[in-house]
């Protein structure tokens, strides 16, 4: 099992994490919310909630990520 150095860790971490967040964000605008609104209305919570669902779920896809990198992936022989 190899493991993968410490800053390709966090740096595959990083990228699932605002790629996540990122995606979550347009897919508020798409349906109206936004994030920027004044106030703690239902727009700008409703794209909270999708930014911080769209960044935990971009992290756990990396994580997934660098588990199958360790495990050897697709084992190709």
């Amino acid at each position: 099992m190899k493991q993968l150095p410490l800053w390709m860790q966090g740096v595959s971490d990083a990228v699932g994490f605002l790629g996540g967040a990122l995606l979550g964000f347009w897919a508020g605008r798409l349906l109206g919310l936004d994030i920027f609104a004044e106030g703690y209305g239902n727009s700008a919570l409703g794209g909270i909630v999708l930014v911080g669902l769209g960044g935990g779920l971009g992290l756990q896809l990396a994580r997934r990520w660098q588990l199958s990198r360790q495990s050897g992936g697709s084992k190709k022989q």
